[in-house]
């Protein structure tokens, strides 16, 4: 057994030792969030990539965080004392799918343009509520994400945003497959392409709001592409890449969280770091191999 491969075991055993702990209730919850969220970020992520829209994604990830202020403004500032900065999150998040994608399927102006700047505003609004609101805000929770600070009402939330992106995926699944692949021979099919784009962006959007509490706005696309990008290199069809990502987003949550866990590392930049090194790897090995074969 190599050096690698005993610490490897080492991180395991020590994380086990401590979920059995009655202690560590944060950890277990962290453990269901993470096996949640992934079902959700397995497929969306999986629409995502097939689609090539992550710049899509990003944008609305980042028009997140001006929900996120606008919440905790209403919150302390107003008094509506049960608006909960996720329902900012979520209203921002579908605000912005809807105003992107309008813009991507009908704007006369540069796309680019228009998205970048929708980029910037929602960053630059969040940060300016949170200026105009008293008090000390830790914004690093928010930007980076700390999926050890969530708790089992967090866990709820994620279970019914789940229900809601599972449901619609599987139901509009064929017609989400047409959309990504071909959506000029969707429309020649009498396909709605444009309206249900937006709901594609929509889906994104919720996906991005159950995203941003584990590993924060600015990694948000890492984990949202990346289990669905390394899967790709290990299926054929649109459901088995689903499938897989499910399995990989769980994969790299679980073991990010061990070893952030057993080191003492912040857990979202941990999760990213072994996504994005599982990525690379095999990436390389793909491309080696396809070598090889000719």
């Amino acid at each position: 057994m190599t050096t690698v491969a005993v610490k490897k075991v080492i991180v395991m055993i020590e994380f086990i030792t401590a979920l059995s702990d009655p202690d560590n209730e944060f950890l277990r919850l962290a453990l269901y969030i993470g096996a949640l969220a992934s079902l959700a970020f397995g497929i969306i992520g999986t629409y995502v990539v097939t689609r090539r829209i992550s710049y899509l994604a990003g944008a609305i990830a980042h028009c997140v965080f001006g929900g996120i202020g606008a919440g905790i403004y209403l919150q302390t500032v107003v008094g509506l004392k049960w608006f909960d900065p996720i329902y900012g999150a979520v209203a921002s998040a579908i605000l912005a799918a809807v105003i992107i994608g309008m813009v991507s399927l009908y704007a006369e102006q540069r796309e680019d343009t228009v998205i970048g700047a929708l980029w910037a505003v929602g960053m630059a609004a969040g940060l300016l509520f949170m200026d105009m609101t008293p008090g000390y805000f830790d914004i690093s929770s928010y930007l980076f994400g700390d999926i050890l600070l969530l708790t089992e009402r967090d866990v709820w939330m994620v279970a019914v945003l789940d229900a809601v992106i599972l449901v619609l995926s599987i139901y509009f699944y064929n017609t989400l497959l047409a959309i990504c692949f071909d959506d000029e021979f969707a429309k020649l099919r009498g396909i709605p392409a444009g309206a249900f784009f937006i709901l594609l962006l929509c889906l994104t959007a919720l996906t991005v709001v159950l995203l941003v509490r584990m590993v924060g706005i600015i990694m948000v696309i890492a984990l949202l592409t990346l289990p669905a990008a390394v899967a790709g290199h290990f299926s054929k069809r649109l459901w088995q890449m689903m499938i897989l990502a499910v399995f990989f987003c769980m994969a790299f949550t679980w073991s990010g969280l061990a070893v952030s866990y057993t080191y003492n590392l912040s857990s979202g930049p941990t999760i990213i770091a072994i996504a994005g090194t599982m990525y690379i790897t095999v990436l390389i090995i793909s491309r080696n191999w396809k070598k090889k074969r000719r």
